[in-house]
């Protein structure tokens, strides 16, 4: 496991992307610069960062992790010289006749650092709410994934994945200390749900969530809740931004995640093979 620094600056972007590729883009760049004119040493993006649509419409081609969408990001990262996470684009999957949700962090030297490749897909129903099925264009991922970086261990997920707990358990177990979301959460369960699950997941794995998201309308129809979070590890937002456009920063104290995970020894204490067990009849 490489050694890692002891503290360091993200920053968490949220946008209002449509299904204008250019401008979406664009605007990444105007705020991975803002970013790193911050001191930002990790600039995260949400979901669907290059390209968000109504639920059914038409997609652009998905491409590969080397095409020109992830290269654009490659780019920031060499330029800002920081880690860039991709919050997700659309990857083809050569093995299936659909794409890939998938989340890239790209290295300060522009390589690929990690890919994860979205689990838990968002099939909803709830009536004039939340009628999504993504399964019908989206394969889903089939292992989690943590990034081991000289700034420290990361995990990632994406979005839907952060209604199951299991998965987040996984990576802690697997040393993160840091849990990426990025998300394009809907407005009405956002509302709901959105702030209580980053804290949560914070809590129950004494690990930092940083959470970019999409907020506002995208389409007739799709409209994202916002905001974008940032949640320490003992379960306090410590940055936040409720609605609109814009980059929100943070620092993650990796020392404080040692002590926390000392102190209130959870992860030492879990049950591992629970994790898979079947629940016994009785």
């Amino acid at each position: 496991m490489t050694e890692a620094r002891r503290a360091f600056t993200v920053a968490a972007v949220q946008m209002r992307s449509t299904d204008d590729r250019k401008r979406n883009l664009d605007a990444a760049e105007a705020f991975a610069a803002e970013a790193a004119a911050g001191g930002a040493d990790v600039i995260a993006f949400p979901e669907n960062v290059a390209d968000l649509r109504a639920e059914g419409a038409a997609r652009p081609p998905a491409e590969s992790a080397s095409g020109p969408t992830a290269a654009r990001f490659a780019a920031m990262a060499v330029r800002h010289r920081a880690f860039v996470l991709a919050g997700t684009i659309a990857l083809r999957d050569t093995r299936r006749r659909k794409r890939l949700n998938a989340s890239l962090l790209f290295a300060p030297d522009g390589s690929l650092a990690a890919l994860y490749r979205k689990m838990h897909l968002f099939d909803v129903a709830i009536p004039g709410r939340a009628e999504f099925r993504e399964s019908a264009t989206i394969a889903a991922g089939d292992a989690p994934v943590v990034a081991d970086t000289p700034l420290g261990v990361f995990g990632l997920s994406i979005c839907y994945d952060l209604r199951f707990p299991e998965l987040y358990r996984h990576l802690a177990l697997a040393g993160a200390a840091v849990l990426f979301v990025p998300s394009a959460f809907t407005a009405y369960t956002g509302r709901a749900h959105w702030t209580a699950l980053l804290r949560a997941r914070a809590i129950e794995n004494l690990a930092y969530v940083v959470a970019p998201a999409q907020s506002g309308r995208h389409a007739p129809g799709r409209v994202s809740y916002g905001h974008t979070c940032v949640v320490d590890p003992w379960g306090r937002v410590i940055a936040e931004r409720p609605r609109g456009p814009g980059v929100s920063f943070a620092r993650i104290d990796l020392a404080r995640v040692a002590r926390l995970r000392r102190e209130l020894p959870v992860l030492r204490h879990v049950r591992r093979a629970l994790l898979s067990r079947r629940p016994v009849s009785g």
